[in-house]
């Protein structure tokens, strides 16, 4: 489509919209009256041969002058603009593809060109975040057959890049998530590691957590690296812990992935097709993926978890992956930090074998390092686990991530938040029960993952003895306001552990 003739002036603002593209115009500007812009329509954007697709919003008066545009903050950064710019607008093509998202939505199936042009268009940023919103909505639930997961998957691949380490075997793992503290990537990618095998960990953040791998590991260490940099330390050091979203590997799902954290919902094949194909994408050949079940978990029942293991299983041997699938325990958070500084902690504790590491965490981490080192010899169960304990135990898992964390950049030890809110036993009894989900969100509310040393710290278990008085954990927070926001939920829910 052509550009106006007549352009506007950039005058700068400073409104954050966060990741979405978004020009601002005044009401009674002539390019709005002469192309018929009304508010929230999407157009194509250009200054200095530069074009983006943003959404207009319409400014009554105040703060624009006549013949003056401006643009969001991450518009104005990704055009590369300075105040005074000439900007000229178009009217965006139809995006076809958005009939299929609507066919979606009567719940009709998808081809794999649909979820391709689906997925190439929204790379692109033809789509809102409201038109993004749609298609999550529209494949929610369990509304994606076989045969669309694997497609969406495949989709996903297609319209990223992939990396190629020339090897035969490269190691992987992934949580599906829904267990708080739940931070093995870091012992894992460790141990393997340091056993000689490749494990390039691209990791995402948290989604509806209050913590991803992600955000844990960049208390500690640089994530955000280059796909050069990322090759650099997998030569030297076999493993890597980086943000997959930084180099875009599943361009598609990162941006699927900022809309799904904004509705907090997590669908099922949407995260099937978003770990295999990140998987996929960052050269992996054989990935063990771990599924925890529990009553406040992600995963609720043997039965879901065993769907979820065939679906994994299915759709990894149609894009070529090798899939091992662990059903594990997801009754009760695993360590005791919930939220980034917390859960790294917990992570050095365990590397450096102190005395009062989480055990559960160890062996946990330990079960997961065992399965994947059994998958890239294909030998016995158990073998894997013995050799992961060795090298765990003896030291060389510490060295080996301390080395990776050298070759990112640098090593920083976490630290504890401001403030903190300790929360105690109101009687005597026994730990019956800790809700998952409900733990995760008062740290969420505390500040986490946004505030990495925002989170909770847990003081006990399940089927542990507590008087009167006993701590049970620890509100850590920056903000003493967000302190008073948090107590608010924890004095409305009063079974986040179950005490009888």
């Amino acid at each position: 489509m052509e550009a106006t003739a007549d352009p506007l002036k950039l005058k700068y603002l400073g409104i954050d919209t966060l990741n979405e593209h978004v020009v601002y115009m005044l009401k009674d500007c002539h390019i709005c009256l002469s192309e018929g812009f009304e508010s929230l329509n999407r157009v194509l954007v250009t200054v200095n041969s530069y074009s983006i697709i943003a959404t207009l919003n319409i400014i009554k008066e105040g703060i624009l002058k006549e013949g003056e545009a401006s643009l969001s903050e991450c518009a104005w950064h990704n055009l590369k603009v300075k105040e005074g710019d000439k900007i000229y607008f178009s009217h965006l093509p139809l995006v076809n593809s958005m009939h299929a998202v609507r066919s979606k939505m009567y719940r009709k199936s998808l081809s794999e060109n649909d979820f391709q042009s689906i997925l190439k268009d929204i790379v692109d940023e033809k789509y809102s975040n409201i038109e993004v919103a749609a298609f999550v909505t529209a494949c929610a639930g369990d509304n994606l057959n076989e045969s669309e997961i694997i497609s969406l998957t495949k989709a996903m691949i297609n319209v990223g890049q992939k990396l190629n380490w020339n090897k035969e075997l490269v190691l992987d793992k992934h949580c599906v998530g829904g267990l708080p503290g739940n931070r093995t990537t870091p012992i894992v990618v460790a141990i393997v590691a340091a056993a000689g095998y490749t494990i390039p960990k691209t990791s995402s953040r948290a989604i509806t957590s209050p913590a991803g791998t992600a955000d844990t590991i960049e208390t500690m260490t640089p994530v955000n690296l280059s796909i050069e940099q990322i090759k650099e330390v997998i030569k030297k050091e076999n493993g890597c812990f980086v943000w997959g979203g930084n180099v875009k590997l599943s361009p598609a799902d990162d941006i699927i992935i900022r809309i799904e954290r904004a509705l907090d919902v997590d669908s099922e094949g949407q995260m099937i097709a978003s770990v295999l194909s990140k998987k996929i994408a960052a050269g992996s050949t054989h990935v063990v993926i771990d599924i925890p079940v529990g009553k406040t978990a992600k995963v609720r029942t043997e039965q879901d978890a065993e769907k979820l293991k065939y679906y994994f299983k299915v759709v990894g041997r149609a894009v070529g992956l090798k899939v091992k699938v662990l059903i594990t325990d997801g009754s009760q958070p695993i360590g005791r930090g919930i939220g980034p500084a917390l859960e790294a902690m917990d992570v050095l504790s365990v590397l450096r074998n102190e005395a009062n590491a989480p055990q559960d965490l160890k062996e946990r981490a330990l079960q997961i390092a065992g399965a994947v080192i059994d998958l890239a010899v294909n030998s016995t169960k158990g073998k894997g686990e013995i050799i992961a304990r060795e090298i765990l135990e003896s030291g060389k898992a510490l060295t080996k991530f301390m080395a990776i964390c050298q070759a990112q950049g640098g090593f920083t030890e976490p630290t504890y938040a401001k403030y903190k809110y300790e929360v105690r036993a109101t009687s005597i009894g026994i730990v019956t029960e800790i809700d998952n989900r409900r733990i995760a969100k008062l740290a969420k509310l505390a500040g986490a993952p946004k505030d990495h040393a925002a989170g909770i710290l847990l003081n006990t278990m399940v089927n542990a003895k507590v008087g009167k008085d006993d701590l049970l954990f620890t509100i850590y927070t920056h903000h003493n306001g967000i302190l008073n926001y948090a107590l608010e939920y924890l004095k409305a829910e009063k079974n986040i552990i179950t005490i009888q």
